[in-house]
């Protein structure tokens, strides 16, 4: 099924961008991505093979069809470089991975309770591609209000681990998803789900899954929060 299945950009595909924070960091939001999304659904439910992969990631998470994140490289070209300044020429590859958070907020690991990055190399990207509806929670940007740090690079990577530590962000009497602003932490924007949905913004902003505290922990990918999580490597220069 991973050579038949036919992943094509959909004609009702609309977008908009967004500066956002104090850094203007650029945000991407694609409605109506894929001719025939639910397609997608079909394969996960057909080939599932979800693992817990890592100690990061809240959830579980299994192989996207090879295709695809050549279909984002491909048909988002323009719209990478034109927004990001990735060009095809500066992309040294990707992955992309489906995703379902399960994992309770007792269960969290602490780090899990803050906003993340995905990678603190400047040039690479996220996208999250929503295969479920508003109610299973979108996507936030936040900034760190103790630092003003919004994207965490090689450059004060340091510093915000060490401030994080040093405030007492790590300290939870309860523990608990990221969902809006709290005390360490400062919502700069926000997206909603919604199915065939796709956000895309630099992996070094920090973000988090809007988690809600009466979130339905549904590991059936046709009723839960399925997203398909893809990351685009920019080339290194020496």
């Amino acid at each position: 099924m991973q050579d038949s299945l036919k992943l094509v950009l959909s004609p009702e595909l609309s977008y908009k961008f967004y500066k956002v924070g104090v850094e203007e960091t650029p945000l991407l939001v694609i409605d109506n991505f894929i001719r025939d999304a639910h397609l997608l659904v079909d394969f996960c439910v057909t080939n599932t093979s979800f693992n817990k992969v890592d100690n990061f990631y809240p959830g579980l998470r299994m192989a996207a069809p090879n295709r695809y994140i050549h279909v984002i490289n491909h048909y988002l070209a323009d719209l990478l470089s034109n927004i990001f300044g990735l060009t095809q020429d500066k992309i040294a590859g990707g992955k992309a991975l489906y995703s379902m958070v399960v994992t309770p907020p007792d269960q969290l690991e602490i780090t899990q309770c803050l906003p993340h990055i995905d990678s603190y190399l400047s040039g690479d990207l996220a996208c999250v591609h929503f295969l479920c509806d508003k109610e299973k929670g979108g996507t936030s940007l936040y900034r760190h209000r103790k630092t003003g740090y919004e994207k965490i690079t090689s450059e004060n990577i340091d510093h915000y681990k060490q401030s994080v530590v040093e405030e007492g962000a790590l300290k939870f009497d309860i523990k608990s998803y990221m969902n809006g602003s709290n005390a360490y932490f400062e919502q700069i924007a926000s997206v909603d789900a919604m199915f065939n949905r796709m956000i895309i913004y630099p992996s070094n902003i920090l973000h988090s899954g809007n988690i809600a505290p009466d979130f339905n922990f549904d590991p059936n990918p046709i009723s839960g929060r399925l997203t398909l999580n893809s990351f685009i490597y920019c080339k290194r220069t020496s």
